[in-house]
């Protein structure tokens, strides 16, 4: 199972491919950027809004944070309306994430969560430190996605493995 170490080096991770992406996806002009590239949800923007509502929606039951703009996940390709607004929304995001997981208490992964899930259409409820490890997973997958996207677009992303990652971010 995770520990505060795990959560604290994956939000460090997940910061820094987030802004590797976001610089990718500069080089890019908005009609390439909202170019549907048969992806789950579209296109690249898409895609990551959609991972900023997904880590604003699990924030909000982590830590009380904002939920997100947008309600449903099929709305969640428009948690942003311009490109801009996503970059400095998702570093805010980030930083965030970085600041709840430098916190964090192994305490806190001891427990449950329970919440309406609106996708399943119940209440559920699951230990926190496997949604932990969800949350953390589902900003791969979806980075993955993108990193996919771009790379048909013609950008290179930078470096993606962890021991290349830099030591500290925040």
């Amino acid at each position: 199972m995770p520990n505060v170490g795990y959560a604290r080096t994956m939000a460090e991770y997940g910061a820094w491919q987030n802004a590797n992406q976001i610089d990718a996806a500069s080089a890019l002009d908005d009609a390439a950027r909202q170019a549907n590239c048969g992806a789950f949800f579209g296109s690249i923007a898409g895609t990551l809004n959609h991972l900023l509502w997904g880590d604003r929606i699990w924030m909000s039951r982590f830590a009380g944070t904002d939920a997100p703009r947008c309600d449903t996940i099929p709305e969640s390709i428009r948690e942003t309306a311009t490109w801009n607004a996503y970059a400095a929304e998702r570093r805010a995001m980030d930083a965030v994430i970085l600041d709840w997981t430098a916190g964090l208490g192994e305490g806190w992964l001891a427990g449950d969560l329970t919440w309406w899930s609106g996708a399943a259409g119940r209440e559920i409820t699951k230990p926190k430190s496997v949604l932990l490890i969800h949350f953390f997973n589902h900003g791969t997958h979806h980075r993955g996605q993108v990193h996919a996207m771009l790379t048909a677009a013609g950008v290179k992303p930078g470096d993606t493995d962890i021991p290349l990652m830099p030591v500290k971010l925040s």
